[in-house]
């Protein structure tokens, strides 16, 4: 019996039967490739599966030791992994540079951080698990490129590599080449190294010669201008590690396949998925990282006359009342792809990685409240919500995963705002087109207000959904 016999049952108690039977069926028949970084939403297209709920289990898989997450800070230009980590608390706040492509890009949460799995070693080991076994190509599409790089045809490497060796540490090595006149980029993907030649004007017969040293300083990508014709490198391994030059024609082959692009799990939308905040709870940010966030949104509520609730009622039957309604709301935001942050007495913030999901959890969450008060033949849950989106910080506060920013206050202000049964929201929240959408099917139209904000210099459009 495999380790991963014993894991798996354990797996289908937690986690969604169909999600689990096509890991189990990955682990056991998938190749190396596919067990290396795995793309969960790709990986629920395949498989005709809700994107969520193989989330939530890659997520257990992940918990009981069949699956390592990967946090990797990505190049937004070539899709390439810049950093691997394996907690985002090792995610830098500043910037990260890409010597493919001479660019240097602070951080964000939204689409410069994907999360991966691979599958431990424990439970079967690949051929990733071993980097220095891999070739150029397959170090490259295994763990240089990000899992939103369409994986590209052996065809395509054929036409774009002119030369690719193998360098152990210390070694040197010559390489003789005929250059095309083509721009070339000689890349090195351990170090993350390269170094461009610009090849142009009339061909010569005379060799060129060219030394390349890497060493464990992160050089600049420099240029070298050099006409078509014969070229010797000489190739200097000073680091630790092996090295895997390799000479690429930047062409239009090379900049298709890196611009050939699917969606990926970003940090952001696992940061706002509520198995993942059950999981993990504390242990995703550093007391003192401040990570940027350039979308996301906000949905805050608060029961109106809590108070008077338990004057009329009763300590027993309001709190019962009351954590009723706690469970309907959870259930209803991870339903629609958000996570709850935190309760604060009777009021609930949440987040969402689209305002669309947010507006259709707080249309759902009233209905939620009405059919509670239809049960009980009373209106003592009156719910107020409200939601905004924007930029914020990824923060750890008393010891608990968090948001930052004018934004976060913004939405907590608009839901001040709104009376028994209302939702308000602003405009980047109505403008969203699938907001709209979502809007328009169900009938309401939103009625714009001009409202002032406490702690916001200007008066503010609010809409309130009646």
């Amino acid at each position: 019996m495999s380790e991963a016999d014993g894991l798996f049952p354990i797996l289908r108690q937690t986690a969604d039967p169909g999600a689990v039977a096509a890991i189990e069926r990955l682990v056991r028949d998938g190749s190396d490739r596919a067990l290396c970084r795995v793309n969960a939403l790709a990986f629920a297209k395949e498989n005709g599966l809700d994107e969520e709920r193989v989330i939530a289990a890659f997520l257990h898989a992940a918990r009981v030791g069949i699956f390592e997450l990967s946090w990797n800070v990505l190049c937004p230009g070539c899709g390439g992994v810049l950093g691997a980590n394996s907690s985002l608390k090792t995610v830098k706040q500043d910037a990260y540079n890409c010597a493919l492509c001479a660019e240097g890009y602070e951080p964000t949460l939204d689409e410069m951080v994907e999360v991966t799995f691979t599958v431990s070693p424990r439970v079967r080991r690949i051929a990733a698990h071993d980097p220095e076994t891999l070739s150029f190509h397959d170090y490259n599409t295994q763990l240089f490129f990000g899992s939103g790089v369409e994986p590209p045809d052996e065809s395509i490497w054929d036409k774009i590599t002119i030369e690719a060796i193998e360098l152990p540490p210390g070694e040197k090595a010559l390489v003789s080449v005929q250059m095309p006149a083509q721009f070339l980029i000689v890349f090195e993907p351990v170090s993350h190294a390269a170094h461009f030649i610009d090849v142009k004007g009339e061909p010569t017969t005379e060799r060129r010669n060219l030394s390349i040293v890497y060493n464990d300083v992160a050089a600049p990508t420099g240029t070298t201008e050099m006409r078509p014709g014969p070229l010797r490198l000489s190739f200097d391994n000073r680091t630790g590690k092996r090295a895997l030059p390799g000479i690429w024609i930047a062409d239009h082959d090379l900049h298709h396949m890196m611009q050939q692009r699917r969606p990926f799990l970003t940090a952001k939308r696992l940061l706002t998925n509520q198995t993942f905040r059950d999981i993990y709870r504390t242990n995703t940010l550093d007391v003192d990282q401040r990570l940027k966030i350039t979308s996301l949104t906000f949905l805050f509520t608060d029961l109106k006359g809590s108070t008077e609730l338990y004057e009329r009622v009763g300590d027993l039957v309001a709190f019962d009342l009351v954590r009723g309604h706690f469970q309907r709301l959870n259930e209803i935001v991870a339903a629609e792809a958000g996570a709850v942050v935190k309760t604060i007495g009777d009021a609930v913030m949440a987040t969402f990685p689209t305002p669309d999901r947010a507006m259709a959890a707080a249309l759902r969450m009233r209905e939620a409240m009405r059919e509670l008060n239809a049960e009980r033949g009373s209106e003592d849950m009156l719910l107020k919500i409200g939601i905004h989106e924007g930029p914020c910080l990824a923060v750890t506060l008393n010891e608990r995963q968090d948001y930052f920013g004018q934004t976060v206050n913004i939405a907590a202000r608009v839901q001040g705002l709104a009376d028994s049964r209302a939702i308000f929201t602003t405009t980047p929240v109505v403008e969203h087109p699938e907001t709209a959408a979502i809007l328009a099917a169900t009938g309401h139209k939103p009625v714009s207000r001009q409202r002032s904000l406490r702690g916001i210099a200007a008066d503010m459009a609010v809409f309130e959904i009646p």
